[in-house]
């Protein structure tokens, strides 16, 4: 099909990916946005920028016919989704379908064969690919979950069927953690991504996570184009990336690519896609799903074969043949990705929301940053935590490795905190420096050493002096326009079409101060309640769970700080709550 305009029904860093992607193949962008996006960078760097609603994704981001209305109107022939959102919805696909919009990805076909991960389960079983133990039918109960722990044994992972990024994805250790596991699972799942169906499966200890990327075009070639091992994880969601896999040999990869191959022809899959492996300890390994979209980390792969993946995104969706063979493809030297998250790792990888109120990236040969977030930029409690991915290339993995070092100490976020401090600590340990990282390489190497690095507070940042002139967005009925205002102009930060350099901010030293109460169940972060594990008059034991807090597309669990009784409860699932809030007090 044929497209001169590319809608990119994304937000943040991979929105601005995917539009650098279309303007190097002279393809017009459009933006779509929500009230807490307005001033964001992906807005003003599209052709054309659209209001698509309020700042929860629900209202905005998943709204697929207020999307399809902008297609419309803006005269996109394509939508890109990115990833996340709508970039595994079939509905979406062929609601795009039945409006002549092409969708910059697979099949809605394929995507219900191998976009869910019970489909892609039974289309491996088909296609002789290594499965862990597991069911290929969905979940119904708590009950019907606890007979499977028993048949399978202890651990086991309930996992969304939708979606990918870790969420909806709980391990029981035992019977008693079922319950909890399962009702989470599927209220992240729910949320996410529209789809609540869950299914369980053995939970390998300690493995590694390995990937193959793939690519295939409409004429039956499909290529896979190496590894990468995403085994620095917590919460089941990746931290550090890297290419080739030191654990990877060049006859596993071939082997593990031909799988790949397998499961791709057996669902006549086009367009880029990655599938998933565990590698046990013992050399074994088991396709675990496969994402039927662009990869948060396909860039360490771009690095090492010097093929762009979202411009072959686009390529094949006009009906380019592809353009290389497999044997064509050589990976070159090693690449490693850093995740940016707005986390504290001190707190256990807790959301962190604040003002940047300092911005700079490291720069040089063989470092590469995608990112999304620039100097005043405040981040909200709805979406990823990601703010940018920070990529180094080397010949070697050592290089690779030294020249992450460098860039991360060269990395400047101030006003919010960060993971930087945690990514410093992993490539300091020896065990990644020798490549022995499974899943478990946090809790295994660093648990204590990030209890003991700074918890740290944001502050508050307030503008710089004015200048005498400002471009300025107007938005009008939705549409954004840029436009040149002289004299002083508002005293706030401003947004234009062009890269402009951001507006100074100074902090203004006002710390939020979050209360300190022996008798009271705080709340760490801003979010919405979706939980309550107690009720008024309850014992609670030092530590219990008693509250379940969603933010930035994550569920923290929030504890007492020490055993009594309940006394009242200030809150409702549902509800947004403010950091610092008293949820729960305990009788003194």
């Amino acid at each position: 099909m044929s497209f001169d305009t590319v809608l990119i029904a994304n937000r943040g860093e991979i929105a601005l990916r995917v539009m650098r992607a279309c303007k190097e193949l002279g393809l017009r962008t459009v933006a779509v946005y929500s009230e807490a996006d307005r001033d964001s960078l992906h807005v003003r760097y599209a052709d054309d920028a659209f209001l698509i609603g309020p700042p929860p994704a629900v209202q905005s981001y998943l709204q697929t016919e207020t999307i399809l209305d902008v297609a419309r109107r803006s005269g996109a022939g394509a939508i890109h989704p990115g990833y996340g959102f709508l970039s595994e919805n079939t509905d979406f696909v062929r609601t795009c379908d039945a409006a002549g919009i092409a969708f910059i990805g697979p099949t809605a076909d394929a995507m219900d064969l191998m976009g869910g991960k019970i489909h892609a389960r039974q289309v491996a079983l088909r296609a002789h690919v290594p499965l862990v133990p597991g069911t290929t039918e969905a979940v119904e109960s708590v009950a019907e979950a606890l007979e499977l722990g028993e048949q399978y044994g202890y651990p086991i992972a309930i996992k969304a069927s939708a979606g990918g990024g870790g969420r909806g994805l709980k391990v029981a250790y035992q019977p008693e953690e079922v319950e909890f596991a399962f009702e989470s699972a599927r209220r992240e799942a729910e949320a996410a991504f529209k789809n609540g169906e869950l299914f369980v499966e053995k939970y390998v200890l300690d493995p590694r996570h390995i990937e193959i990327q793939i690519l295939a075009d409409q004429y039956g070639n499909v290529v896979y184009l190496g590894e990468r091992d995403c085994s620095v994880q917590r919460r089941h969601q990746k931290l550090i990336e890297e290419t080739p896999s030191p654990a990877v040999s060049p006859e596993l990869r071939r082997t593990m690519g031909e799988c790949a191959l397998r499961l791709c022809r057996e669902t006549s899959y086009v367009g880029a896609g990655t599938l998933e492996f565990l590698l046990a300890p013992d050399g074994q390994f088991y396709f675990l799903e496969m994402n039927t979209r662009i990869q948060v980390e396909h860039t360490v792969t771009e690095m090492v074969t010097g093929i762009d993946l979202v411009q072959a995104q686009l390529r094949i969706a006009q009906g380019e043949k592809l353009w290389f063979t497999q044997e064509e493809i050589q990976l070159r030297g090693h690449a490693i990705q850093c995740r940016i998250n707005a986390e504290d790792a001190a707190a256990g990888f807790r959301p962190a929301l604040g003002t940047i109120s300092a911005y700079n990236e490291p720069k040089g040969y063989g470092v590469r940053v995608d990112a999304g977030v620039e100097q005043g930029t405040t981040i909200p409690p709805y979406y990823d935590s990601m703010l940018a991915k920070l990529v180094t290339w080397g010949a070697t993995r050592g290089e690779a490795l030294q020249r992450m070092r460098r860039a991360l100490n060269d990395y400047t976020i101030e006003g919010i905190t960060t993971v930087i401090p945690f990514h410093k600590l992993a490539l300091a340990e020896p065990a990644f420096e020798h490549g022995d990282v499974t899943v478990s390489f946090i809790p295994r190497y660093l648990e204590a050493k990030l209890k003991q690095l700074p918890s740290a507070t944001p502050s508050t940042t307030e503008p710089a002096a004015e200048q005498p002139s400002r471009e300025l967005m107007v938005e009008v009925n939705g549409r954004r326009f840029a436009v040149r205002v002289a004299g002083e102009g508002l005293n706030t930060p401003i947004a234009s079409n062009k890269a402009a350099a951001p507006t100074r901010h100074r902090a203004a030293n006002k710390k939020r101060e979050v209360a300190t109460d022996p008798n009271a169940v705080i709340c760490p972060i801003q979010g919405t309640i979706v939980a309550i594990k107690t009720s008024v008059g309850a014992a609670v034991e030092a530590g219990q769970v008693v509250f379940v807090v969603e933010a930035m597309k994550m569920e923290n669990e929030i504890a007492t700080p020490r055993a009594g009784t309940i006394a009242t409860i200030n809150a409702e699932v549902g509800k947004s709550i403010e950091a610092g809030s008293v949820l729960a007090t305990l009788e003194a």
